[in-house]
């Protein structure tokens, strides 16, 4: 990330940058890796994003922690666990874990009703190993609502696709400068949360 104000986002802020008057990530995607890895950056980005969103909010209240929660760290409590460690997983990129494990991993389909559906869950609800599918399935579960809870936005998304709303002054979630986002709650098999683009000048609307 560069711009003024720049934080960690999978990596450290980029000095130099502060002229451009707004925050931006730069992420490049190498045509040696697969759509997977590609997954693994972005997941990367909502993480580190996501995580200095919720900077400050006490431990019990903080809902991004919740989220991240998987068995190996909290036995019995897993949710929807981080990029690198699904709800079963022992080591990093054990996707394909078969043990099962009590998760709430279905709460956040439904937040911020989260009212403890937990289920036995294993690596067959996110594809088996398969890198993309976990990747896809963790996107899916982002929190993506109407509303929000110590002033920070129930829709992730607004922070993870425009780093500017991240402590800059604006209202709680609101888009940043130059970005239209069309947001939509229900949510549908394979599809994200957010069909956001950057507004240009040739596109009116």
């Amino acid at each position: 990330m560069a711009g003024p104000g720049a934080f960690w986002c999978n990596a450290p802020p980029l000095p130099g940058a502060e002229a451009a008057g707004r925050r931006f990530v730069i992420m490049g995607f190498s045509y040696e890796r697969g759509v997977g890895e590609m997954l693994e950056n972005f997941g990367h980005r909502a993480e580190a994003i996501m995580e200095r969103v919720f900077a400050g909010i006490p431990e019990e209240r903080n809902l991004w922690r919740r989220f991240t929660r998987y068995d190996r760290i909290a036995p019995g409590q897993a949710e929807v666990g981080t990029v690198h460690f699904a709800p079963n997983s022992e080591r990093d990129y054990d996707w394909g874990n078969p043990r099962p494990v009590w998760s709430y991993c279905d709460d956040w389909l439904h937040f911020p009703d989260l009212r403890g559906r937990g289920r036995w869950v294993d690596c067959t609800e996110w594809g088996g190993g398969d890198i993309r599918a976990h990747h896809r399935w963790w996107l899916r579960h982002l929190p993506c609502a109407p509303g929000e809870t110590d002033v920070i936005s129930h829709h992730g998304w607004r922070y993870i696709v425009d780093p500017n709303a991240v402590l800059s002054g604006q209202a709680p979630g609101s888009p940043g400068p130059g970005i239209r986002a069309k947001i939509f709650y229900g949510r549908r098999r394979g599809a994200l949360c957010a069909d956001v683009t950057r507004s240009s000048r040739s596109r009116s609307g």
